[in-house]
């Protein structure tokens, strides 16, 4: 199959779809800043359920306006969504997004098509219980939550 940059595409990648290249920089600029990563990362960590923006400013140690500034950047790039239950705000990593800009990245990486190549995020499917969440102390000097240390590689 062709795509309409006149590359050869796998049909598997109209799964997700092609991520137009002014998409991608949004996602990209969005991702740009070392606040918004952790936010990203910790939200793509929390799965479909997502969590209360509460708790992503408990766990990252940021104030109430600074986080909403950042949830709202990651938003309107298209990498977030959120809802509200009750009096609380729950965000989520949009899924299908985080794989188009993966895909947009890789596209016929190698004279490749992507598709063939790269795995996908496809998380549980969300429970139908709430969480639980407790109030942790937030991290002293910006830190990263655990479970968030870059990957290592081998040497």
């Amino acid at each position: 199959m062709v795509g309409r940059s006149g590359l050869t595409v796998s049909p598997n990648l109209y799964i997700f779809g092609i991520m137009e290249k002014k998409a991608a920089l949004a996602a990209l600029a969005a991702l740009a800043q070392g606040s918004r990563l952790d936010i990203y990362r910790l939200l793509v960590q929390a799965g479909p359920d997502g969590m209360p923006a509460g708790h992503i400013g408990e766990q990252l140690g940021l104030p109430s306006a600074t986080l909403a500034f950042h949830l709202k950047e990651l938003k309107n790039a298209g990498l977030a969504g959120c809802t509200r239950n009750g009096r609380s705000l729950i965000y989520a990593a949009d899924y299908p997004a985080m794989n188009e800009l993966l895909l947009f990245l890789a596209e016929n990486c190698c004279r490749r098509p992507a598709a063939r190549h790269l795995p996908l995020c496809q998380p549980a499917a969300a429970t139908t219980a709430p969480r639980v969440y407790t109030h942790a102390k937030p991290l002293k000097n910006r830190m990263r939550p655990a479970g968030l240390e870059p990957a290592t590689r081998p040497l």
